[in-house]
């Protein structure tokens, strides 16, 4: 019979390009919880264990090493924590789909305004938000985790093209930036 060897998506890759870093993150388990009609306070209860609550749109809340990501209406990702019973919920593991990058330094968002199409300057983005969008042609959920840093949650098929993606965006400013014009 066969050995099967769990692997990461990227197998712990990381890279500097110019003032960035691009890094695969392991978040541990991720769990999909939806809540369900009138279940809102038995999850609130189960979630209490961890010191979390449901995340407000487009927000995350980490507490103990647990992290709850804001991911649609009435629906959120429990990352790096086993998940409690929530009665009141659908509750399905998602380890396996997604895979997590970390892009930070100076140039950070400038990576990510070629390749998204959102405002994520520090003004109108601040640490502790979460959004769903694109990355060029993908479905990601971005999670602004520093003044200069993100998590990008990309579907695991998809984290070879996403990490290309951003590493050719951060070649291409990090070129730019050693032109003298």
């Amino acid at each position: 019979m066969p050995e099967l060897i769990a692997k990461s998506a990227l197998e712990g890759r990381s890279l500097s390009v110019g003032t960035v870093r691009l890094a695969e993150v392991d978040v541990g388990p991720i769990t999909s919880v939806a809540l369900l009609p009138g279940g809102a306070k038995a999850v609130a209860k189960g979630l209490k264990s961890l010191g979390l609550a449901m995340p407000e749109p487009n927000s995350f809340a980490e507490k103990k090493g647990a992290r709850i990501v804001w991911t649609g209406r009435e629906q959120a990702f429990l990352m790096s924590a086993d998940c409690p019973v929530l009665e009141g919920a659908a509750v399905t593991d998602q380890s396996d789909g997604w895979a997590m990058l970390g892009l930070s330094g100076a140039a950070a968002v400038d990576v990510l305004a070629r390749l998204v199409p959102l405002d994520l300057r520090l003004a109108v983005c601040p640490v502790g938000t979460a959004l769903r969008s694109q990355l060029n042609h993908m479905n990601v959920v971005i999670l602004r985790t520093g003044d200069h840093a993100f998590e990008i949650l990309v579907f695991r098929s998809m984290a070879q093209t996403a990490w290309h993606e951003i590493e050719a965006a951060a070649q291409m400013l990090a070129a730019r930036a050693g032109m003298k014009l």
